[in-house]
């Protein structure tokens, strides 16, 4: 099961049409199908594939990238590095994903279905600071051209665009590159990046924002030839709107001929979520997208075939110890975290640890926090042996808090509830006692602004712990919802824990108002 679409039902939408963290998203048609893939980071699996047959309606049908190369270096967390700002594309039969790894360069991986199998990443160009790749195979000329953006913080450069002749099988740039937007020498212009390569009525069009991820807008250049000059024009932005630094995504082109846009907004601890605006060519050639230029928050649907209401998966049973494609490991997964079994649930060996900061492990099992107001409700066995074998339900960013059982000195499982600030040591944050048969009910109620208020049931009933917890995110990630048992470190096998029935329910409505 997920939380409501954003289908509301009689023919319009409302946005967010993903109401989580799919960070830079782009998207791609190929007959009647769509597509959508977005920034992972340092997560694995690594490289999401969402798929849609209105654009509103979407399923997370798989990952592109099972595990981050080269392995070593994503054996620990690389919460902020890692998968940057892929774009999806379709050319000779294939789909091909290019993306910038801030450390390493521009890589690809292709597919010859959307479900793979998919190549394992390929660089096509080492360097630091080079992000947000998009290849464009220019059907008139045979000619293969990429574009990218910089990181200063890799290389010195920002708030320009290079642009780069490629080999047409997609596996190496072909020249040194050429500066083909510099937005230093656009009045007003600061911090150009995530271009959108297309070829449309003649004309090179690059889609790029600037002016920073929580305040900026949408650009649109457009130039004859590939490498200059280009103009510019401002054609998306905040306006009177409620929807912040409204940018970064893809142009799509529905089998209908109609043009829709999908972009991203900052919500703080909820990440990127994921907006789709009406988008038309006005008379003078230039694209007009949302209201003329502002985000619209509820429009008519495209007029594409109906679609039964559907949204990325959030709640697992865990068949036979399996966890759904929602879920991705903090870092490279090792075998023997979660074993398979003949019943449901997801049983997760205590990892043994020096450290205990949830914020350094590996071994955490994640999923997106929802971005509107919900409860999440897990159940949990601690079976771990060991003493100071734990196990819990964690709200996971910068600063963190989990609710969960820990095993003591003298064998007793209790419950303990315990937060860390940002750069902090790791405290107790609420309620403590015991939990009779190692068991509890554990329960995170997320309302607005991604204020949590965690709850526990040991058999009597829930009862709140602790003071509200502001969940916050990392540098350009949303905050995570997080399972996991660890255990003290020493050798030995310290057990594990079970997690049965995870549940994201819809908050209720205030008395008086109507769902």
């Amino acid at each position: 099961m997920s939380l409501p679409s954003a289908d509301l039902g009689d023919g319009t939408y409302a946005n967010p049409v993903l109401d989580a963290d799919w960070s830079d998203p782009d998207v791609l048609r190929v007959g009647e199908d769509y597509y959508l893939t977005a920034s992972s980071f340092g997560r694995a699996p690594g490289l999401p594939l969402l798929h849609s047959r209105d654009l509103v309606n979407w399923t997370l049908v798989g990952h592109a990238l099972p595990r981050l190369e080269p392995d070593a270096e994503f054996r620990t967390p690389r919460h902020d590095r890692g998968v940057w700002a892929p774009s999806l594309r379709h050319h000779d039969d294939r789909f091909w994903i290019f993306w910038g790894d801030p450390d390493q360069g521009i890589f690809q991986v292709n597919a010859p279905r959307i479900r793979g199998p998919w190549t394992r990443p390929h660089l096509i160009e080492a360097g630091q600071g080079l992000i947000d790749p998009c290849p464009l195979w220019d059907e008139e000329t045979g000619e293969a051209y990429l574009v990218h953006a910089w990181a200063k913080s890799r290389s010195g450069v920002k708030n320009r665009l290079t642009g780069h002749r490629m080999h047409p099988d997609g596996t190496e740039l072909l020249d040194e590159g050429k500066v083909i937007v510099d937005a230093d020498t656009i009045p007003g212009w600061f911090t150009l990046e995530g271009p959108k390569l297309y070829r449309h009525d003649g004309w090179f069009w690059i889609l790029a924002p600037a002016g920073g991820v929580a305040t900026g807008w949408q650009g649109a250049f457009r130039s004859r030839g590939f490498f200059g000059p280009y103009e510019e024009r401002v054609v998306l932005e905040q306006g009177d709107t409620g929807v912040n630094g409204p940018h970064q995504g893809g142009w799509v082109r529905t089998q209908a001929g109609e043009d829709w846009f999908v972009h991203f907004q900052q919500r703080g601890a909820h990440g990127r979520v994921v907006h789709l605006q009406p988008m038309r060519w006005g008379a003078d050639g230039w694209p007009v997208i949302g209201e003329q230029g502002t985000p619209v928050a509820v429009h008519r649907k495209p007029a594409l075939p109906p679609q039964p209401p559907a949204a990325p998966a959030t709640d697992d049973d865990f068949p036979g110890g399996r966890f759904g494609r929602q879920w991705q490991w903090t870092a490279n997964p090792r075998e023997g975290w979660a074993t398979q079994h003949s019943a449901d649930g997801l049983r997760l060996t205590c990892v043994r640890s020096a450290g205990q900061d949830l914020r350094q492990l590996p071994n955490v099992l994640t999923q997106r926090l929802p971005g509107r107001e919900c409860a999440v409700e897990v159940d949990l066995r601690l079976d771990g042996e060991e003493p100071g074998a734990a196990a819990g339900l964690a709200v996971l960013g910068d600063a963190y808090s989990w609710i969960g059982l820990r095993r003591g000195s003298d064998g007793t499982v209790r419950l303990v509830h315990r937060f860390a600030e940002a750069d902090g040591a790791e405290r107790d944050a609420g309620r403590a006692g015991p939990a009779p048969q190692g068991r509890a009910r554990l329960r995170v109620e997320i309302g607005a602004g991604a204020r949590c208020r965690f709850s526990a049931d040991t058999g009597d009933g829930f009862r709140p712990s602790g003071q509200v917890f502001a969940a916050t995110p990392w540098r350009w990630v949303g905050a995570l919802l997080g399972l996991f048992a660890v255990a003290p470190e020493q050798p030995g096998p310290a057990g594990a824990a079970l997690f049965t029935r995870f549940r994201v329910t819809p908050a209720e409505p205030p008395a008086g108002t109507s769902s």
